[in-house]
């Protein structure tokens, strides 16, 4: 089992920048990839950003070249810093660990974090 904790989220005007962290427990040596996802109201979950235990980096179009996502192996943590918000990047943020367990992979999620951009 494998259990995440995210932090950082809050209320930003446009053009700010938020840091989320998301500290990952338990089976961590099973985790393969990690990554961010959002939610808005009325809306699919989408994928942000994620990241391999490579450091191989995949992001949405949406946020290419404002967001960054980092992992720091040595403490178990996954980080999502956030420049240039817009208000459309309000949403409910949460993290995922993809984790291997045996032949088979299943998705770990957290309890998400609120990030509210303001205009």
């Amino acid at each position: 089992q494998v259990q995440l904790v995210e932090s950082g989220g809050g209320l930003v005007q446009a053009g700010g920048s938020l840091r989320l962290s998301c500290a990952a427990s338990g089976s961590i040596f099973s985790i393969n990839a990690m990554g961010w996802f959002r939610q808005a109201p009325g809306k699919q979950r989408e994928l942000v950003a994620d990241i391999t235990t490579r450091g191989t980096t995949t992001y949405a179009n949406s946020v290419k070249g404002r967001f960054t996502i980092s992992r720091d192996n040595a403490k178990n943590t996954v980080y999502l810093q956030m420049n240039s918000l817009k208000p459309e990047d309000t949403a409910g943020y949460y993290c995922r660990a993809t984790v291997v367990a045996g032949s088979t992979l299943y998705n770990s999620w957290g309890q998400g974090t609120q990030v509210t951009v303001s205009s």
